[in-house]
């Protein structure tokens, strides 16, 4: 796992550059550096070394030098592939997965991808050619940023790095701030900052002759909802889902260094602990986080997975102060603003890990879209039960079975109930309709916009633009494997992975591996009847049924609780030093982008009595994150008709 930039085109002092960009995210790489530059293409490189030590250098050429790699993450089947690539003749200088991919596009080009399982991100520069390759994983689990200056293309694994190219400076695209406000993150290619754009996940990009194309060469896919399924035999699926599983676990055991394990007291963390300590009997070490909070602490849960796995456990526990001291650091690698403080307890945590002397380990993530685990799933089966009986009293208190852990909706009425979860609201053929309740509550916090904000988006609906880019075979799909796609392609990568995962983790130099992110298992998965899913009520029905012999029967059974951070009360109990000015008239007047008058209203609400409903926790992190962005990254959000 590493970090790197670089350039196709004419660039002033390109060595010089590519040393800023390197060190701009030194944090990613803090074992070696290395430059390579040539006419008109230059990459730099920041290593954590993980796999070939003592000789995976990069950037990386291959024997004749006239092909050369920059690579951010690991290639996992990179053992098997070196075997083959043997078998054909091929002659390896290194034991590093990087050369691997070299050999490999010698031998396959732009369809080596197809062979790759990993979480990775690369640059490949073809001298013999002038051309460039520029590819990113399937899931999106690391990032690829590149902008355009001047008919020179920048690329690099963080904005931090383009930033530091003449000419490119930080504008906050108002855009990407209202899809945030309503989708939890940007549409990419669309980021945060205007002209700065992220490369898709399970997309290339082809540099050559002047020319910039980018495609996708890989799409997650479902069958037509009713089509025949090869699984009709639970037992069956359930001993395959095991199998895909246990060696998705053993190929992300593979390193030179030891590899760890997060441990929520979840399901899915403690699915993969659970495998990998099998793997390396006695040895493993697993890490949780803590709260103060009963509502949001898991740590009974925790502790009794570790003593049923003899784990060396660790824990970092985020008490009052926690959050707010690390929140203005954590923007500064979330690269974007967010509407939930649960990056900050994550950040932590990959403090501890690095603390402890490791750089690897093993997460959860990732089971929940591929097997249908979040409530809201359950909430849109639920939704569509109450639509086809409008006037039923007892169908809307199913509602309160989905969230056991939030005691306030216990005692709603069954018409608030059916109001606030948009029983009978929308269309049962919107593309969108397993959303629409997350949706329209994020978008409530909106109400903060400036009147500026609003002239420039005019009558921008950053939700129509997700549903622009759905599919073609979207409609034919079973409203479940809908509701996964959305979660899948839009917020897993571009929140889950991204502002919880890759930027928090490598903020401290740790890699985060995901076996249920394996591309055989996520198409394995896709390709399961709904019902093998989500069975009744019952969230990632199969996957219980494959590994409950792993786990005590209290995590086993166990219904999700999604993970959760204190949110606007992590600021003001004790209050944070910068609270007040960064949402304080003056500094909100200066940024543009909030009315200062309601956020003033809203910070004085929060300071009495912090906010329990989701609109003012998540209008109050999102307003605070964005102030923090802009004092981060010196972005002007003025001009704002002339920015959208």
């Amino acid at each position: 796992m590493c970090g790197f930039g670089g350039y196709v085109g004419a660039a002033r002092d390109g060595a010089a550059l590519l040393e800023r960009m390197a060190a701009a995210i030194a944090h990613r790489g803090p074992d070696e550096r290395g430059v390579f530059t040539g006419e008109g293409v230059g990459l730099g490189h920041v290593r954590l070394s993980i796999v070939g030590l003592g000789d995976g250098q990069q950037p990386m050429s291959d024997e004749s030098g006239a092909l050369t790699i920059a690579f951010n993450g690991e290639i996992f089947n990179y053992v098997e592939l070196r075997e083959q690539l043997k078998a054909k003749g091929r002659r390896f200088r290194t034991a590093s997965d990087t050369e691997v991919i070299l050999h490999l596009y010698d031998e396959m080009g732009d369809a080596c991808l197809s062979q790759l399982n990993g979480d990775f991100a690369f640059a490949l520069w073809d001298a013999r050619r002038r051309r460039m390759l520029i590819a990113r994983d399937r899931m999106g689990v690391r990032p690829l940023f590149y902008t355009r200056q001047g008919g020179t293309l920048y690329f690099a694994s963080e904005v931090k790095a383009l930033l530091q190219v003449p000419g490119v400076v930080a504008r906050i695209d108002p855009v990407a701030l209202d899809q945030i406000f309503t989708l939890w993150a940007p549409i990419a290619p669309r980021t945060a900052f205007v002209d700065i754009f992220e490369l898709e996940p399970a997309s290339l990009m082809i540099v050559e002759n002047g020319e910039v194309s980018t495609r996708p060469y890989w799409s997650l896919d479902y069958p037509d909802a009713g089509a025949p399924s090869r699984w009709t035999s639970e037992a069956e699926a359930a001993e395959a889902l095991r199998e895909l599983l246990t060696d998705a676990t053993r190929l992300r055991m593979r390193a030179d260094v030891p590899v760890g394990a997060y441990l929520s007291g979840g399901l899915d963390s403690s699915i993969t602990s659970a495998l990998a300590a099998r793997m390396v009997p006695g040895n493993l070490r697993t890490f949780s986080v803590t709260f103060d909070s009963a509502e949001h602490d898991e740590s009974a849960f925790q502790l009794e997975m570790a003593r049923a796995l003899g784990t060396r456990h660790a824990t970092v526990a985020c008490g009052p102060g926690t959050i707010a001291s690390v929140f203005p650091e954590v923007i500064r690698h979330t690269e974007r603003p967010i509407l939930r403080t649960a990056p900050a307890p994550l950040y932590a945590l990959a403090g501890l890990v690095r603390e402890q002397g490791l750089k690897v380990v093993l997460t959860g993530e990732g089971a929940d879209e591929v097997f249908a685990g979040y409530d809201i799933f359950k909430e849109s089966r639920v939704r569509r039960f109450c639509a086809r009986q409008p006037g039923s009293r007892i169908r809307p208190h199913l509602f309160r079975k989905l969230y056991p852990y939030l005691p306030g909706l216990q005692q709603q009425s069954a018409d608030y109930l059916a109001s606030f979860f948009g029983a009978s609201g929308h269309a049962l053929d919107d593309p969108l309709y397993s959303h629409r309740p997350r949706l329209d509550g994020t978008a409530a916090t909106k109400l903060f916009f400036s009147g500026d904000l609003r002239a420039t988006l005019g009558g921008y609906d950053a939700a129509a633009e997700m549903a622009s880019r759905l599919p073609e075979a979207f409609p034919r799909w079973h409203p479940l494997h809908q509701a996964q796609y959305l979660e899948a392609r839009f917020l897993l990568p571009g929140y889950i992975l991204s502002s919880q995962g890759d930027r928090m983790a490598m903020a401290h130099g740790i890699e985060g591996r995901f076996p249920f992110l394996d591309h055989r298992l996520v198409e394995f998965a896709a390709s399961l009847p709904p019902e093998m899913k989500l069975k009744g009520l019952v969230e990632k029905h199969i996957l219980r049924e494959a590994t409950a012999d792993l786990l005590p029967e209290t995590i086993a059974r166990r219904t999700k609780q999604p993970y959760r951070a204190p949110d606007s009360a992590s600021f003001v109990a004790p209050e944070a030093a910068y609270l007040r000015a960064a949402m304080g008239e003056a500094e909100i007047s200066a940024g543009g982008l909030f009315n200062p008058k309601t956020v003033g209203k809203l910070t004085e609400k929060c300071l009495r009595q912090p906010a329990t409903g989701f609109r003012d926790n998540a209008a109050f992190v999102g307003i605070l994150s964005t102030q923090l962005w802009l004092r981060a990254f010196g972005g002007s959000a003025r001009g704002l008709a002339q920015a959208a």
